[in-house]
């Protein structure tokens, strides 16, 4: 239980602070557009443009598919099971800039999203992997800056959005 309260005041501490920082006025346009790059349209149409492009064989199609259908019932039971508050049920005088999609804060979804479709597309397009990884960063970074996870939400994120990515890879190929 000690470790729990000491990894929640860290994260409490770098929320905190970033959100506090005189550059975040700065930071929040920059971050709202980010944030939406990461909610869903984007990945669907990278989807049916492999459908429509490759076919359905298309094995970044079929790994895409499997990571999202891996992804996404471990990242809801993680939201169900841990119910983290987000920043701003868990901190007084605190509003966040967005509405969030769903009441719990652990892990992020944004990110974990992201972090796997960036793992997957760098893999068939490694030239890619380095671009891919910071918009993936950034996205996690957005998610704090807008006030609607702690740093370790976007940590566990980037965790199991890579591990659902390479377990479809190494299931697919």
């Amino acid at each position: 239980m000690k470790l729990i309260y000491s990894i929640h005041k860290y994260d409490v501490t770098m929320f905190t602070w970033l959100n506090s920082v005189a550059i975040h006025a700065y930071l929040v346009r920059f971050c709202c557009m980010i944030s939406r790059t990461a909610d869903g349209l984007l990945y669907v149409l990278l989807a049916a443009w492999l459908y429509w492009d490759q076919g359905s064989n298309d094995a970044l199609l079929r790994a895409m598919i499997l990571a999202f259908l891996i992804e996404r019932p471990v990242y809801t039971l993680l939201k169900k099971g841990f119910k983290r508050n987000r920043p701003q049920q868990a901190l007084e005088d605190f509003q966040s800039v967005i509405t969030p999609s769903d009441q719990f804060s652990f892990p992020s979804g944004h990110t974990s999203a992201a972090f796997m479709v960036a793992t997957l597309v760098g893999y068939f397009a490694p030239a890619l992997l380095p671009v891919l990884y910071v918009w993936a960063a950034l996205v996690g970074f957005s998610r704090v800056v807008l006030g609607v996870h702690f740093p370790t939400d976007t940590l566990m994120g980037v965790v199991l959005g890579v591990g659902a990515a390479i377990f479809s890879l190494n299931y697919i190929l």
